[in-house]
């Protein structure tokens, strides 16, 4: 069954609907749920507010052979235009909160990362500060080994809380055991990131406030934060920048259909409303092989593409000696 199944002929759609506590929608619009605004409907979305909901879904996803997607704030993230066939997941108010225990802070994974930077310079506490400039949740932030500014969620993280949609259970990982690397972790695919522990160090509150206050206006000033994106679309070359190389190649003068490159930073691609999923995605290719083209080096996309896309992919057509893309 497809993801345009009318919601009330889906037997997923009721099982959900009797299980979750949480909203349950049926052929719902991805666009609505991601920041490039872009991306056809999952066959369901499922907003969880408690783990109950998530032992729902691994069970429903098993029963009717169905993937499941995690979408977070879907600042990363890519949906074909033919939309995602399985049950995408958000998690909702009940996976928000933090609790102080001297340097540690324990918060849920829904707790989106500026506003959590803000809520712990409030508590005294200096480091993560860099979050402010991230525009994805905590949970997304662990899996991806998000950062900026010289910081990466590796530097505080002690331990994350995952439920494992499989087997319907919670665990315990320490940071140790993630793989965290640059923009990547090691996290298996039925983990969802549900809570995690920083250890912080203590500062002065004005200073860190000032910090973000500078941070929030570099971002202002560098990035097209009031335009539809899905943040940086490349991981940086080891010892160079992407948007670099994709400005040094013209790049900045690029659009396909909807989707063009920002003219205030090259590693970012922004949609109009006429946009599709496949603009946006034969944006990515073009600029990949541009740059292999000149520099040799081969980008790696850092947004996560799912979903059928009735294209030729993101291979390129790589010169000798191409050098990859540093990056998970």
């Amino acid at each position: 069954m497809s993801a345009d199944v009318p919601a009330t002929d889906d037997p997923v759609v009721a099982a959900l609907r009797e299980a979750c506590e949480g909203e349950v929608t049926g052929a719902a619009p991805i666009s609505e749920l991601t920041t490039l605004k872009v991306g056809g409907p999952a066959r369901v979305h499922v907003d969880a507010m408690r783990d109950d909901d998530l032992v729902a879904v691994g069970r429903v996803c098993a029963e009717h052979d169905l993937p499941w997607l995690i979408v977070g704030r879907g600042s990363n993230l890519l949906v074909a235009d033919a939309g995602w066939h399985g049950i995408a997941v958000s998690l909702g108010r009940g996976f928000r909160g933090y609790e102080v225990d001297g340097e540690l802070v324990t918060a849920g994974a829904a707790e989106p990362l500026p506003s959590l930077a803000v809520k712990l310079a409030n508590e005294g506490f200096r480091g993560f500060a860099w979050a402010a400039a991230v525009p994805g949740s905590l949970g997304g932030g662990v899996r991806m080994n998000a950062g900026a500014h010289g910081g990466e969620m590796a530097d505080h993280l002690v331990e994350a809380e995952l439920f494992r949609l499989s087997s319907g259970s919670r665990e315990t990982w320490p940071a140790a055991n993630l793989g965290l690397r640059y923009r990547h972790s090691d996290l298996p695919s039925d983990a969802v990131v549900v809570a995690a522990t920083l250890r912080l160090a203590r500062g002065e509150t004005e200073e860190v406030r000032a910090e973000i206050s500078e941070i929030k206006q570099w971002r202002r000033d560098h990035q097209p934060i009031n335009e539809p994106n899905c943040g940086s679309v490349f991981t940086n070359p080891e010892g160079d920048s992407a948007g670099r190389l994709i400005e040094a190649v013209g790049g900045k003068e690029l659009r396909i259909g909807g989707a063009g490159v920002s003219a205030l930073h090259a590693n970012f691609i922004v949609t109009t409303p006429t946009a599709t999923a496949a603009d946006v995605r034969s944006l990515i290719r073009t600029l990949r092989q541009r740059v292999a083209d000149e520099s040799g080096i081969v980008l790696r996309p850092e947004v996560q593409m799912v979903g059928d896309f009735d294209d030729e992919g993101l291979e390129v057509r790589a010169p000798d000696g191409a050098a990859d893309g540093r990056g998970g």
